[in-house]
Order: structure tokens, then C-alpha cells, then sequence
């Protein structure tokens, strides 16, 4: 898969986040996210994140977590994205 653009990366981390989220949250509605956003205050809990960055991973085919050579924890949804983003294959 090709780099995206930011914009690109956003759209497709913000359908994956709440194709997570409705299942884990006994069909809630999904509240609207921006990037300032706190993950911790999104409801997602870990189990709920791994199964994000799975789901991400198989889609984009890349997981910047392992690719990324610093240890880095997003605490925005701005942030999540923006490290995905950072972090593509080249």
C-alpha cells in the first residue's frame, strides 16, 4: 500500500475506531471524536485498543507501533493518527 495522507489515515483510523467501539459498547452510540480527543475518555478500554491497531494493521498492512523505533503513547486521537501517519513504510 501506497503512503496516504494525513486526511487519508484519519478517515480510515476514525471508521475502524468505531467499527471497534460499537461492538464493545452494547450498541452505544458512537460520540463524534476530534483530534483533540483523550483516547482514555473515548470509552475504548486496552483490549479494545489492541483490537483497533489489529484491525489497522490488516487494512493499512503495516503496524507502526513495531516499525517505530521510540516507545510512544498517543493521548489524543490527533496524536494516534498523527503517529500512524509518521510512521508508514517508505
Amino acid at each position: 500500500m501506497s503512503n496516504m495522507s494525513e486526511e487519508e489515515l484519519k478517515i480510515i483510523i476514525m471508521r475502524a475506531f468505531q467499527e471497534t467501539y460499537e461492538p464493545q459498547s452494547d450498541n452505544a452510540e458512537f460520540a463524534e471524536i476530534n483530534s483533540d480527543t483523550i483516547l482514555l475518555d473515548t470509552e475504548l478500554d486496552s483490549l479494545g485498543f489492541a483490537i483497533l491497531v489489529t484491525n489497522l494493521e490488516e487494512e493499512l498492512e503495516y503496524d507502526p507501533f513495531s516499525l517505530s523505533s521510540v516507545s510512544f503513547y498517543p493521548q489524543t486521537f490527533g496524536e494516534f493518527v498523527k503517529f500512524y501517519y509518521d510512521n508508514q513504510p517508505q
